[in-house]
């Protein structure tokens, strides 16, 4: 216990810790996946790290336990549900519970709306908005008997906002912040708690090419954040140990925005 300045006023750490929970982070080889995956780990998490890139996984493994954490690859497809079903009975069978999932898997295919292939659309829709269901409804098979469970799906900016050339990926994610809400709404009575995360722009190997000095994007992004920088995946890890902590047990339905400020603001009139 920590006591503040205050000595009526006490924070309660342990709120936060993690230890003996058992976690599954999808799309966690790099990235805010990876990230995430460490976090819980840090906080005392035993976590198995999912990706469908087996050498990817297992760089991923040997990074983390060589660090000390309590890791473990489960490379499936998270938008194949048998894959998944197998994924989530090896999960219980070898750790006896599953308390945590962080549904961070996704995708994104750019194209103009008038020009967006239908199979590109399909693909997105299926990654970033379908698995998310699969995923959370084998997990509630699970965490409905044991009366306790943390999903946390991994939202966007782009729940609440559109911008050219990303339709299918905005889409997807305003259904997911909805598919969350749902979520709480069905599962809350069996003290299940279902929120999300909605990352800003996050510097990620996947948009390396949009940081580079000079580039429009770059030039906007930095103009249009109030904090002025990129996000680094380290800045959702505090707000995913709440989520997934019994810090939140009376938060649910709730997306929480990891953006820099880009959701408050019009822009910087200059």
């Amino acid at each position: 216990m920590v006591r503040s300045c205050n000595s009526e006023q006490i924070i309660d750490m342990d709120l936060f810790d993690l230890n003996g929970k058992i976690a599954l982070v999808t799309g966690a080889s790099q990235g805010i996946g990876y990230a995430l995956a460490k976090g819980l780990a840090q906080a005392g998490a035993e976590v198995y790290l999912n990706a469908r890139n087996p050498s990817k996984l297992e760089r991923a493994i040997k990074s983390l336990q060589t660090e000390g954490f309590q890791c473990i690859g489960l490379p499936f497809d998270v938008t194949n549900s048998a894959q998944v079903e197998n994924a989530m009975e090896k999960v219980t069978n070898q750790s006896g519970t599953l308390d945590i999932i962080i549904n961070n898997a996704g995708i994104i295919r750019r194209h103009r709306m008038e020009e967006y292939p239908q199979q590109d659309w399909e693909d997105v829709i299926k990654t970033d908005l379908t698995a998310p269901f699969i995923i959370g409804k084998e997990a509630a098979r699970y965490m409905i008997p044991q009366r306790s469970g943390k999903i946390i799906n991994i939202c966007s900016l782009m729940s609440e906002i559109g911008r050219d050339s990303v339709g299918a990926y905005t889409a997807a994610k305003g259904g997911l912040k909805m598919l969350t809400k749902n979520m709480a709404t069905e599962w809350g009575r069996y003290n299940i708690q279902v929120n999300g995360i909605g990352p800003g722009y996050i510097a990620t190997p996947i948009n390396e090419e949009y940081r580079a000095e000079g580039n429009p994007l770059n030039e906007y992004i930095l103009s249009r954040t109030p904090a002025g920088r990129w996000g680094k995946p380290e800045d959702l890890v505090g707000s995913a140990i709440f989520l997934a902590s019994s810090a939140s047990d009376y938060v649910n339905g709730h997306i929480l925005y990891v953006d820099g400020g880009v959701l408050s603001t019009f822009g910087n009139p200059d």
